[in-house]
């Protein structure tokens, strides 16, 4: 598994996402997403999001994921 599948996987279910993924073992990856689909959402919903967009990868061809989730306007307060 590499970043930019993970990518396109988590860019599949959120298609108004920007999305960054970064990895370089092959097994360990760290995720920054922003979409406005996680409005109104807490970060457990929001994370529960991202996972199901990766299925069955997850826990077996990734085998952890850090995933940092923000809204449009709350990753514009970060930057």
């Amino acid at each position: 598994m590499n970043p930019e599948t993970i990518k396109q996987l988590i860019a599949s279910g959120l298609a108004d996402a920007d999305i960054l993924v970064e990895g370089d073992d092959g097994t360990h990856f760290q995720a920054r997403i922003v979409s406005a689909s996680f409005t109104g959402l807490n970060t457990v919903q929001q994370h529960q999001m991202v996972y199901k967009t990766l299925g069955d990868k997850m826990g077996t061809d990734i085998h952890a994921l850090s995933i940092q989730t923000y809204t449009p306007a709350e990753w514009e307060k970060q930057t």
